[in-house]
């Protein structure tokens, strides 16, 4: 149960991630509104990029773990 809860859990994170810097929600931040140099940092592409590349890799540890946990199953019986 635990291994299905840590692949979930990095699933949506990952998915999270990838998205978000994405959606509108990321620009109209309110809590950035005060710090115009934060704010100009996260809009940046290049910052966007680099959280859903985060994103990215969770996804991808996620499939690794599946794939890991698969391989245990099938080598058990």
């Amino acid at each position: 149960m635990a291994h299905l809860l840590s692949i979930l859990s990095s699933l949506l994170v990952g998915l999270v991630l990838l998205v978000a810097p994405w959606t509108a929600l990321w620009d109209s931040n309110w809590l950035l509104q005060p710090h115009p140099v934060v704010r100009s940092i996260l809009l940046n592409a290049f910052t966007r990029g680099a959280v859903s590349g985060l994103g990215l890799v969770n996804i991808l540890i996620a499939l690794h773990d599946v794939r890991a946990r698969l391989a245990e199953t099938v080598r058990r019986r």
